[in-house]
């Protein structure tokens, strides 16, 4: 008769736990390899999410200023303007 197996003790039990939550094993060349899971929230990727639901000012805070899509104010003239005096203007 074979070895009887132990039972994994509760602290043991919680770092498989554990393990297994931060990682996946995936196959690579008939050899199992334990890769690092990508966080998610809601089972979307961190970083989409925060394109998502991120607002400016939380973007700015947390200097994240490449996310930020700009947006033109309505108040503000867009096209460049004329100049009022074209006469004292330099002509070049």
């Amino acid at each position: 008769m074979g070895k009887r197996k132990e039972k994994l003790s509760a602290r043991e039990r919680a770092a498989k736990k554990k393990r297994n939550r931060e990682f996946k094993t995936i196959f690579i060349n008939g050899k199992q390899k334990r890769v690092r899971i990508e966080p998610t929230i809601d089972g979307i990727p961190v970083e989409e999410f925060i394109m998502r639901n991120a607002d400016p000012i939380w973007l700015h805070q947390n200097e994240m200023w490449e996310d930020m899509q700009e947006e033109p104010n309505e108040g503000q003239q867009t096209l460049p303007r004329e100049p009022q005096d074209a006469e004292n203007d330099i002509p070049f």
